[in-house]
């Protein structure tokens, strides 16, 4: 067996002299790879000697490790500082982890170079510290390497792959050899004389590093990633487990001499079942690298970036449909998803169908979507993205909430996003399912919220600006009638100056002549007057008792246009109390619309008055060109929107619902495009 251990470790000093001389040869001296070498053929010559010299022990070589370790310790903190800072070992000196690092191996050193201090430990701990010690080393060795590795950048890791793959088999043959001596409490021997033959083989591996070492450049930089964290704690906790183990065997061998192999033979089986049944668990995985991710260092998603990518994108829209499309289209590319949809939540509190985008969705996923008052309900109460591949996996989840109508086997349902402003739900989106199936993980989640909270904002901006635009028109709508209101002043003057001229000159043809101008001109003016002031309000009075069939009566033999209506009742009164004046010009401007979208051979307008409960219930109904939805919901009973151009004001409809509502009635709307239109009105009866 010396002689097995003489030339195993002859052959590794043959051949890391030979690396240390090809090292210091080379034109381009890396100094802390030529003091590692160095130190490796110090240890390996110390083995050689206690083959030779009975007089010294295996023991003895042990400080001779630990300074290898040491030195490639440093030889690979180097190298990562210089990728970290560009150089300059000041800062290697004054990292804490050096610090402590420094005083173990110090410690063992001390326990290995003066045999009275390490009989004192034993004696009182009953345990060899040197079996720990380097066990710990090679733990320390393994992180080092791996973090070297996994935070080099890609364009550099070539360089670094063997001299990483080098230093990782070393640490890995010295915790084989050392944590099997700590559980068996003497040294392998076995292990330990062809460590250096293997060794001796590494040393190949660590030449090719060498050139390679030559073109890191000073200047790199790197952070570290959250797969570096994970990776390093596991090797943290691979070491204290196995370290854990070991103690444990060896304390359970002690308690009980008898049955000690037996215990600790069950013990290191049951210890390496439990080590497998965690690398191998998903949940266990999962769990930890969620952890990880929200606790350490950098995430998936550079949130930073992403809001200033939204927001320098959003300074760029100009309209409210334009940013529709981008909310549905920002959403989408962030999951990859195929399309979507935006409900947006209008006057009422109701949600509509605001845009779309390659939404493959049926027409009863849409009803079930319109028609369901729980799922904005559940949106505002959970602030949850409802994914439907967590529905299809944990049901549980998603208990307070009935998803089924959305919930089977070829849905295109996959994402439901919502958008809060200052904790009110503004809209939600409908995601449909990407290309290629993919499950969400927290990060995804949490950017969904976040970036769902900024496009509610910019909704609610837009809301607040469109409030502020009608605000600047009803403030321009009472300036121009001062202006009008001075036009009627000129003309009642231009009038009166001819009232009070005829009684002098009614017998001069002149005067006539002028006359006649005059009037004209005031004829002109009032009638571009009072097309201006057509749909624009009028002061009336207190509300009084009215019989609606009186007022339609009224209105039917006065009002004018094409097509004339027809009014239909069975009802001799219909007693409601409201301002009649402004009921005539609601009920006339509805009917008046109507009219207008009836312009047709075959058009048709026609009311319907019946009495419903406690209500009067008066049907404007025609067979005009109708409404888009969307415009029922967006634009109907917005002020100053109109599509008759320059012949309306846009306040119609909106006088119409606003004196209604005030009335604590009702306006209802249902139209089809080509297909007409029926304004409900419900009025209380009196």
């Amino acid at each position: 067996m010396e002689n097995y251990i003489y030339f195993s470790y002859l052959a590794n000093l043959c051949a890391y002299s030979v690396l240390f001389l090809y090292a210091v040869l080379r034109k381009n001296r890396n100094w802390a790879f030529i003091v590692a070498m160095l130190f490796v053929m110090l240890w390996s010559a110390s083995i050689l000697r206690t083959t030779q010299e009975h007089e010294f022990f295996l023991a003895d070589a042990l400080v001779f490790e630990t300074l290898r370790n040491a030195a490639l310790f440093l030889l690979l903190t180097a190298m990562l500082n210089k990728l970290l800072h560009g150089g300059g070992y000041w800062r290697i000196v004054r990292s804490k982890s050096a610090l402590s690092v420094t005083l173990i191996i110090l410690f063992t050193i001390s326990i290995e170079s003066f045999p009275d201090l390490l009989e004192i430990i034993q004696q009182s701990s009953g345990v060899d510290p040197r079996f720990y010690s380097h066990v710990i080393f090679a733990i320390f060795g393994l992180i080092l390497t791996e973090q070297l590795y996994r935070n080099t950048p890609l364009n550099l890791r070539w360089n670094l792959k063997y001299l990483c793959l080098g230093a990782g088999a070393l640490f890995a043959i010295d915790l084989i050899v050392y944590s099997k001596s700590l559980l068996y409490k003497n040294l392998d021997i076995p292990l330990w004389q062809s460590r250096g033959i293997i060794n001796a083989l590494i040393a190949p591996v660590l030449a090719l590093a060498l050139p390679r070492l030559d073109s890191i450049s000073n200047q790199t930089t790197f952070s570290i990633s959250r797969k570096t964290t994970f990776y390093t704690t596991i090797l943290i906790g691979c070491g204290v487990y196995l370290i854990l183990m070991s103690a444990t065997g060896f304390y359970l061998k002690q308690v009980n001499a008898e049955w000690g192999e037996s215990i600790q033979t069950i013990f290191v089986f049951l210890a390496i079942l439990i080590l497998v049944i965690s690398f191998t668990s998903g949940k266990i995985r999962a769990l930890a690298k969620v952890y990880f991710g929200k606790h350490f260092f950098h995430y998936s998603y550079d949130y930073r970036e992403e809001w200033l990518k939204i927001s320098q994108a959003l300074a760029k829209l100009e309209s409210l449909d334009e940013l529709k499309h981008f909310i549905i289209t920002t959403l989408t590319d962030l999951v990859e998803s195929s399309g979507g949809g935006l409900w947006l939540k209008n006057d009422q509190g109701q949600f509509f169908l605001a845009a779309e985008h390659n939404l493959r969705l049926t027409q009863q996923e849409l009803a079930s979507l319109k028609t369901a008052p729980q799922l904005p309900r559940y949106l505002s109460q959970k602030q949850w993205v409802i994914d439907f591949y967590e529905l299809a996996h944990a049901p549980e989840v998603y208990d307070d909430i009935d998803l089924t109508p959305w919930c089977y086997e070829d849905s295109e349902v996959w994402l439901i996003v919502p958008l809060f402003h200052l904790n009110h739900l503004e809209a939600f989106a409908v995601l449909t399912q990407p290309r290629a199936r993919r499950k969400l993980n927290w990060e995804d989640h949490d950017l969904l919220k976040t970036v769902g909270m900024q496009l509610a904002n910019a909704l609610a901006l837009n809301r607040a600006s469109e409030a502020l635009a009608n605000n600047k028109q009803f403030e321009t709508y009472h300036r121009l009638s001062a202006y009008l209101v001075h036009d009627l002043k000129n003309i009642a003057a231009q009038l009166s100056l001819v009232v009070r001229n005829a009684a002098k000159h009614k017998h001069n043809p002149d005067f006539f002549d002028d006359t006649i101008d005059t009037l004209n001109h005031a004829v002109s003016k009032m009638q571009h007057i009072v097309e201006q002031l057509k749909q624009g309000k009028s002061s009336g009075s207190s509300a009084t008792l009215t019989n609606l069939v009186d007022v339609i009566t009224k209105i039917e033999r006065q009002h004018n246009g094409t097509p004339a209506f027809t009014f239909e009742t069975e009802l001799i009164d219909c007693m409601i109390k409201a301002d009649q004046t402004k009921l005539i010009s609601v009920i006339t401007n509805l009917i008046q619309n109507a009219q207008d979208a009836s312009q047709k051979p075959d058009g048709w307008v026609k009311l319907v008055l019946s009495k419903q409960a406690d209500y009067a219930v008066l049907k404007i109904m025609d067979n005009g060109i109708g409404m888009e939805p969307s415009f029922i919901a967006e634009r109907l009973f917005k002020p100053f929107d109109t599509t008759k151009g320059n012949a309306g004001m846009g306040i119609g409809a909106y006088e119409a619902r606003d004196f209604i509502l005030k009335n604590a009635g009702q306006l209802d709307v249902q139209s089809q495009p080509g297909h007409g239109t029926t304004f409900t009105i419900q009025l209380p009866l009196s």
